[in-house]
């Protein structure tokens, strides 16, 4: 039976996967909003998750995750024009 935490987990889990998969397909590049919004809302819903099952340290993992996909979106927002530094270990084209 899938149980609403299971959702909230699994909901999670393919948003992230969701964005690292079309980046590396070069559908989304890691400097367009789409990425950084469906790994923010990823990330934030494993947050969610990882309270609650308790697991602390898979809070802390996504929480940083979520936070850092929240300031790429302030950085898509405020310069949406001016191209952004590709992430570590990621080669701009």
């Amino acid at each position: 039976m899938i149980t609403i935490t299971l959702m909230i987990g699994l909901i999670g889990m393919v948003l992230v996967l969701l964005a690292f998969l079309m980046n590396q397909t070069h559908v989304w590049k890691d400097t367009d909003l789409v990425y950084d919004f469906t790994n923010f809302l990823g990330g934030a819903l494993l947050v969610w998750y990882a309270s609650i099952i308790d697991s602390w340290p898979f809070m802390l993992l996504n929480g940083i995750w979520a936070v850092w996909s929240l300031r790429d979106i302030y950085l898509d927002i405020k310069k949406p024009k001016q191209k952004r530094k590709a992430h570590i270990g990621h080669k701009k084209k």
